[in-house]
Formats: C-alpha cells, sequence, structure tokens
C-alpha cells in the first residue's frame, strides 16, 4: 500500500505543483522518483512530526497542498496539539499519511502500535478520517482529500496488503462499499484487516450464516442514510476493526445507532481497552485479540447465537 501511495503521490504531483511532500525521517528511497519528478518539492523534516504538521500548516496558508507522510503513531500521538490547533482550528488542507497503522509493526512494540489514533483524530472537528482496505480504496480516498479543503488523516497499512477491490472505485466520501451480499449478518471492515473480513464471511457461509460484507473506510464523515439501510436489511450487524472498540468504526455505529434504538443489534469487534505486552507480529497480534479469520469467526458466529462474543 505505501509503495502505490508513493506511485500516486508523485503522478498527481507532476500534474500540480501545489502539492508538496513532507516525510518525517522515512521513506527517502520510496520517494526518489518523486524528488526527481518534483525538484524543490520534498521535505525530509526529522524526527520532529511536530514541527513537520506546523510546517504543513504554514505551507497550505500560502496556497500549497501539503502532504504529510511518516509512521503512524509518530505522526498522530506525537504531534496531536499540531493537527488540532494548527490544522483542525484554521481549517486547513494537509493531508496526512501515517503508514503502519493498527499493529502493522506490532513487532517493534508499544511505541510503534495505533490502536487509538482514529478515534483521536474523529473528534477533531471539520477532520476527515479514513483507513483504506487496500490500495484501490486508497487512490479513491486520496483523490478525495486533494479535492478538499479540508484536512485529512489517511491510515494505510506498511507492506504486502492484498488487493480486495478488482477494479478502480468511485464512491461518495463516508458512503459504504458493499463486497458481498448476504441477508442474516452484515460484517463492516474499516482498513487493512478487509481481507480478514471476507474470509470469515466465507466460512460463515459454509456454516449457514449469510453474511454480507461491507467495507467502509471512512470513520469521518459517515453516510447516516446509507447505514440505515443496511442495519434494516439484515438481523445483526458486526463492525470489525484493526483499533480499539472505543472510539473508532464500532464507536462511530453505536453513535449513530443511539439516535435509532429500533435498529437490529450491533456488535463491536477491535482490540481490547488495553495495551499489547508482548513480542509478536501483526499476524501473531491479530490472533491475540482475535481479530484473525478463525477469531472473528468464531466471534460473530457467538454472537449470532445470543453469546456475548467479546
Amino acid at each position: 500500500m505505501r509503495n502505490y501511495f508513493a506511485k500516486r503521490i508523485t503522478e498527481w504531483a507532476q500534474e500540480d505543483e501545489k502539492i508538496v511532500l513532507l516525510s518525517g525521517d522515512i521513506g527517502n528511497r520510496l520517494f526518489d522518483k518523486f524528488k526527481e519528478a518534483c525538484p524543490g518539492r520534498f521535505y525530509n523534516c526529522g524526527v520532529a512530526e511536530a514541527n513537520m504538521v506546523g510546517v504543513a500548516a504554514g505551507l497550505a496558508m500560502q496556497g500549497f497542498r501539503p502532504v504529510c507522510y511518516t509512521i503512524a503513531p509518530f505522526l498522530t500521538y506525537r504531534a496531536m496539539e499540531q493537527i488540532r490547533v494548527d490544522l483542525g482550528y484554521h481549517h486547513l488542507p494537509v493531508i496526512l499519511v501515517g503508514t503502519g497503522g493498527g499493529l502493522s509493526y506490532a513487532s517493534l512494540g508499544g511505541t510503534h502500535h495505533s490502536c487509538e489514533e482514529l478515534g483521536m483524530l474523529r473528534l477533531i472537528p471539520g477532520m476527515n478520517v479514513a483507513a483504506p482496505g487496500d490500495s484501490r480504496e486508497l487512490e479513491m480516498i486520496l483523490s478525495h482529500s486533494l479535492e478538499s479543503s479540508s484536512p485529512s488523516y489517511i491510515r494505510i497499512g506498511k507492506k504486502g496488503e492484498p488487493e480486495v477491490h478488482a477494479t478502480p472505485l468511485q464512491a461518495s466520501p463516508g458512503q459504504p462499499l458493499r463486497l458481498r451480499t448476504g441477508k442474516d449478518v452484515a460484517l463492516v471492515a474499516c482498513g487493512t484487516i478487509l481481507p480478514e473480513v471476507v474470509l470469515a464471511a466465507e466460512q460463515l457461509g459454509k456454516e449457514g450464516i449469510s453474511a454480507s460484507v461491507f467495507s467502509q473506510p471512512y470513520l469521518k464523515p459517515f453516510a447516516d442514510q446509507e447505514w440505515e439501510k443496511i442495519f434494516q436489511e439484515h438481523r445483526m450487524v458486526v463492525s470489525i476493526e484493526e483499533h480499539s472498540r472505543l472510539g473508532g468504526l464500532g464507536a462511530a455505529l453505536a453513535e449513530w445507532k443511539a439516535d435509532k434504538p429500533k435498529t437490529s443489534p450491533l456488535v463491536r469487534l477491535g482490540s481490547g481497552d488495553e495495551f499489547l505486552h508482548r513480542t509478536t507480529d501483526q499476524e501473531g497480534a491479530r490472533k491475540y485479540f482475535r481479530l484473525d479469520t478463525k477469531g472473528l469467526t468464531q466471534k460473530t458466529r457467538a454472537a449470532w447465537g445470543g453469546i456475548d462474543p467479546v
């Protein structure tokens, strides 16, 4: 996904001289083609993420379209005040791209995990927040962000994420994307957990539970009318994310549902209200939180049977 981002931002920057790329001391070789094609528009801001956001704010005030890129927890947790005040308060069209979101860097320890940042950024007024499930979703969201006058955060994976969508996507910001149609349960994914959700739906189908699959890459904006229809069409809705159950996709759906109490039940699956105190890779971390295909299938089956899946 990060390679696809580098390719597309280089192509768009060649068409738009206002696009400026800022990096937090990573991606030097990744952006070699960008630096060659767009001399003078790449800035390595070093290990100073808060300063990088401030620089991007200044560039945006001068009419440029800055894009900040670095590891997700460093871009968000270290620079939260600057994101809130410099970008949010002034409503500047800066795009923040956090790579290695969720548990992608699980093996590097808690400093590299980001299972809370989507919820934190979703609270900033006027901020667009998205986590694409594959490069097709990334391309669509990046295009939306470049056209938007609002600040945006895009959480992407690290590398090697499988493609889920076969063709380019065209949808409005916030609109859920249907990948599979069923009649019993709607499985709703946010971010790079999407391939696991597709596999879980297939397994549930073999067990007699008909599952739809939706990707909801946007946490903000949110397509309220679309969700009313999805809850009406299914007997249960399950949100799935590589993020805390607090603040993310499940919380956004629960907030929406609070004003519509007569809808189908909602089950929220994600990481627990805890830090991951173990050394493992992303696969192992997903297994620990039961966010792998097996765990998602078991939890959904339990909820369908009336058992608390958490």
